[in-house]
């Protein structure tokens, strides 16, 4: 089984740093990081530590990077991708716990879960953040039919043979910002492929390292409204 880790990117020259050194020191042999129309010389700054760099030439959202990515390493044939965040919240020394029940055949998704027992959120999570990280997996495990404690981290690695699915799009518009995410978790699960949470943490970063991305309520209306679409039948 051979993976790649794929990290979308948007501004963050100081943060990505952080987030290649602590893969680097894991050992982790292959990444991806693809730059959603970096204007701060985020590209260079990877891109000088030989990492493999795809850039969109105008930020197009999460969604869309994240499709780049995986289309990336489906061509060149990784059977698994591990997706991170660009912004240092993900611990890299957790990847094997994502990967063994993949390696195991037991699960094509595996998603982590900082709510589950063992998880753990540190650092400085903005007060929306927590309750809207507790409530959104109440309203997928309702419109999916299976009970999650997790709907919303990026960490997560799925085999990538799941995506040879023509049930599966992720090259629709309507993905473009925040929900391909949940799209592709809800499909998943949906579709019967399966799916198992692990614990994993998420530490957040002190307020002076820059603001949250995230607007409180356009872009967390981006992350439910294909959960409430898909669960009605409104789309694909």
């Amino acid at each position: 089984m051979i993976f790649s880790v794929l990290v979308p990117m948007l501004d963050e020259n100081v943060k990505i740093q952080r987030v290649v050194d602590r893969l680097r020191s894991e050992g982790v042999e292959h990444v991806v990081v693809v730059d959603d129309g970096s204007r701060d010389g985020s590209s260079a700054v990877v891109e000088q530590q030989g990492v493999r760099v795809l850039r969109h030439p105008r930020t197009r959202g999460v969604g869309r990077a994240l499709a780049t990515g995986l289309a990336d390493l489906r061509d060149r044939g990784f059977d698994v991708a591990v997706i991170m965040a660009g912004n240092d919240k993900d611990d890299p020394r957790e990847i094997p716990r994502l990967l063994a029940p993949i390696a195991a055949d037991e699960a094509d998704f595996v998603q982590g879960s900082r709510w589950m027992k063992g998880g753990c959120v540190g650092g400085d999570m903005p007060g929306y953040r927590h309750w809207a990280t507790k409530l959104h997996p109440q309203v997928f495990s309702l419109m999916v039919g299976k009970r999650v404690t997790e709907s919303t981290n990026g960490f997560r690695a799925i085999r990538l043979s799941l995506l040879d699915d023509p049930r599966i799009d992720l090259d629709q518009p309507w993905l473009d910002r925040y929900e391909l995410e949940p799209y592709l978790l809800f499909k998943a699960i949906r579709l019967g492929y399966r799916h198992l949470e692990v614990p994993c943490t998420k530490t957040y970063p002190p307020r002076t390292e820059g603001v949250t991305k995230m607007r409180p309520v356009l872009d967390w209306w981006s992350i439910l409204r294909p959960v409430l679409l898909l669960g009605l039948g409104l789309r694909r």
